[in-house]
């Protein structure tokens, strides 16, 4: 009896199937996921290691979603640094909507790999976030539009764009996690 192999897909998220393309929309999902649980374990500090100095994080406004951060108003555009104060302040009793921090969970699906050149790699996933507080839940659901860079041997995230789908913040009140 012959060994049948699995059929290698034609295509991974539009580049060609190899085994190198393949490996790396593993390495890209495995990113994607250790984020989710480190913002999901409220492990903030360790979250942002995942990230480039020169990142960037954007969340544009649920009424203009391509929005950009140069011309238009956005919910959050933190480089770096405004991420490391971020973490700070949601770590201390001054972020009021998250003393105690609320429990969050995270799914990420859908991850495509959608580009690369020789020093990044742009991928996008689509997300949906269940946030627990004070009796109530809320769902935050969208996609990100990520680039990743390849540093001591590990992809690191050095943009992120989480984009809502959510038409508006009414029923949320605010976006005071790490979405």
């Amino acid at each position: 009896m012959a060994t049948q192999t699995a059929p290698v897909p034609p295509s991974v998220g539009g580049l060609p199937a190899t085994e190198e393309s393949l490996l790396l929309q593993h390495e890209v999902e495995q990113t994607l996921y250790l984020e989710a649980r480190l913002l999901d374990d409220w492990n903030l500090d360790e979250w942002l290691t995942l990230y480039t100095e020169d990142a960037r994080y954007v969340v544009p406004t649920t009424d203009l979603p391509e929005g950009d951060p140069e011309s238009d108003l956005v919910f959050i555009d933190d480089d770096y640094n405004r991420m490391a104060a971020r973490i700070v302040r949601l770590k201390s009793r001054h972020a009021h909507r998250e003393y105690p921090w609320s429990r969050t969970r995270r799914f990420i699906g859908n991850v495509m790999v959608t580009g690369t050149d020789d020093d990044e790699v742009e991928a996008t996933a689509s997300v949906a976030v269940w946030r627990f507080r004070a009796g109530e839940s809320s769902p935050y659901v969208g996609r990100y539009d990520v680039r990743l860079r390849r540093v001591d041997g590990r992809l690191r995230l050095c943009y992120k764009r989480a984009i809502l789908d959510l038409e508006e913040l009414s029923d949320h009140g605010a976006l005071s996690i790490i979405f």
